[in-house]
């Protein structure tokens, strides 16, 4: 039971309302090529189907899972055949690159106009051609009053259930909130409860649970709530806001994606923890070995463990940001390493030789060559409230004021310590 006309759309106030874009368009009769992009079960594909009739000129649609290059030409020349005309591609981020770049040509010259759906971000899915030539508009999940709305359209139309089940206002609500945004889910469990109860039950929340009781969560790994989801749990423990960074957390663990908690916890506590709390560090590897050992559902509890610890923790990202720096300069300043550091140095007297035998050298000798002695790499974190990072910062002070040298045979002629 899908919209004939946008204004038949639930929700999308912003493409669809009075002042919508795509309203706008269809008034003033000027279609437009777009990426439609959004989670599942928002209506990407019938807004583009009732924009396409509301515009009143040809539409075909295909979908870029099952499609070939044949299909997608034999659409093409279809299109032609009109003035104009729109091609639906739907799962649009699944074309390949040179199916992509098929349509460029007939997009550009005004062949037909492109209608894109796709559930991932078109920054990151879509050629950067494609995307230039479309309006690129968000989709966005559907608020509960929302998916009550449709559920109602879905029991009282002759082509929908036609009140074969009435179903309770507090269980409208349950199936609402269990869908997470996604229409298409709202309704596919009302068409379970039709099938389960008879014809004319009274159903309510207790029934609709011997349905489904766990929430919808747009968590495939393909989809780009999934990678937000991980996102989002590493900036919420760099926040320290420990309650953000558990329901993400618990998000992933629905999932049960224990490589993705696995390497976002591992970078998150090396980045953003680092130097501030080693022991943190090493305790959220720790976790991570006993959640892989006892796997879901028990893994929630090491991964919960280190997920309110690392948040708690103090922070530090200056080791992360210092390797960062180091690595942009060691790609535009190479150089080769003086003699007596060298693994087997040529032609090196025995007093310019490194001193294995003289530990209390070692802080003195200049490792940098001459002209990078100055450079300062490591950015100590000043405002570090950790005891263990503020001893290693003394300690950099320190080494600093001391000095080094290249000279080694002045080095090696004092004394050693005893």
């Amino acid at each position: 039971m899908r919209p004939s006309t946008l204004n038949e759309v639930i929700g999308q106030v912003s493409l669809v309302g009075p002042q919508g874009f795509l309203t706008s368009s269809v008034a003033k009769k000027a279609p437009v090529s777009m990426i439609l992009f959004g989670p599942p079960g928002t209506g990407k594909t019938t807004i583009a189907e009732a924009y396409a009739r509301d515009m009143r000129i040809h539409y075909e649609k295909i979908n870029a899972v099952t499609t070939d290059k044949a299909h997608m030409s034999g659409a093409i020349e279809d299109a032609k055949l009109f003035g104009h005309a729109i091609i639906i591609v739907d799962e649009i981020h699944r074309l390949d690159k040179a199916k992509q770049d098929l349509l460029l040509p007939y997009v550009e010259d005004g062949t037909f106009f492109l209608i894109g759906a796709t559930t991932t971000n078109p920054y990151i899915s879509l050629n950067r051609a494609i995307r230039s030539r479309c309006r690129l508009l968000e989709v966005k999940p559907l608020g509960e009053e929302e998916i009550v709305i449709g559920l109602k359209r879905a029991l009282e139309s002759e082509k929908g259930l036609a009140k074969t089940i009435d179903v309770s206002v507090d269980g409208l609500s349950f199936i609402a909130k269990l869908s997470g945004g996604d229409l298409r889910f709202a309704l596919n469990m009302l068409e379970e409860a039709a099938i389960q109860f008879p014809e004319g039950a009274k159903v309510g929340v207790k029934e609709l649970e011997t349905i489904e009781r766990v929430p919808n969560l747009a968590m495939d790994k393909d989809e780009e709530e999934h990678y937000d989801s991980v996102s989002a749990l590493q900036k919420s423990v760099r926040g320290s806001d420990v309650d953000a960074a558990l329901y993400y957390l618990a998000r992933l663990c629905v999932a049960q994606d224990l490589d993705s908690i696995k390497r976002r916890l591992l970078v998150t506590a090396y980045e953003d923890i680092g130097l501030a709390n080693p022991a943190a560090v090493q305790r959220c590897q720790m976790a991570i070995a006993a959640a892989e050992q006892v796997g879901f559902p028990e893994a929630v509890i090491p991964l919960g463990f280190t997920v309110c610890e690392l948040a708690l923790s103090p922070k530090s990202k200056a080791a992360a940001l210092s390797i960062e720096d180091t690595m942009a300069f060691a790609k535009s300043k190479p150089f080769f390493v003086q003699d007596y550091l060298k693994l087997t140095p040529v032609n090196v007297k025995d007093e310019e030789k490194y001193p294995y035998d003289r530990p209390d050298l070692w802080e003195k000798i200049q490792y940098l060559p001459d002209f990078l002695k100055e450079m300062k790499f490591y950015e100590p974190n000043a405002m570090s409230k950790s005891a263990y990072e503020q001893v290693l910062n003394e300690n950099y002070e320190r080494m600093l004021r001391n000095g080094r040298s290249n000279d080694l045979p002045s080095l090696k002629k004092h004394k050693k310590a005893s």
